[in-house]
């Protein structure tokens, strides 16, 4: 029942996703931070971790959020070059 919850949570969080084509940037970090955290809080709970995991798994999210919500805004990813630099190119 809680995999079904879960995805069922997934479903409707790209639902709302799609409403965010015309926020401004800093609109968009926020849904970006909140959204990420969610997420994070969903995977920690789907896989039963306790509260010290769901905090890490949050800020994570919230990071990860983050940084889609500013390379959305760009259109610039990081790709690593593989000797621990990286480079700006179009997000493909």
């Amino acid at each position: 029942m809680k995999h079904l919850i879960t995805a069922a949570l997934a479903a409707a969080g790209l639902l709302v996703l799609q409403g965010c084509e015309n926020l401004t940037p800093e609109q968009r970090t926020v849904v970006g931070v909140t959204g990420g955290a969610a997420a994070g809080l969903i995977t920690a709970e789907a896989l039963d971790a306790d509260n010290n995991w769901r905090l890490i798994a949050a800020l994570a999210g919230a990071a990860a959020g983050t940084v889609v919500a500013q390379n959305t805004q760009t259109g610039m990813c990081a790709y690593a070059r593989g000797d621990g630099t990286y480079f700006e190119a179009p997000c493909q």
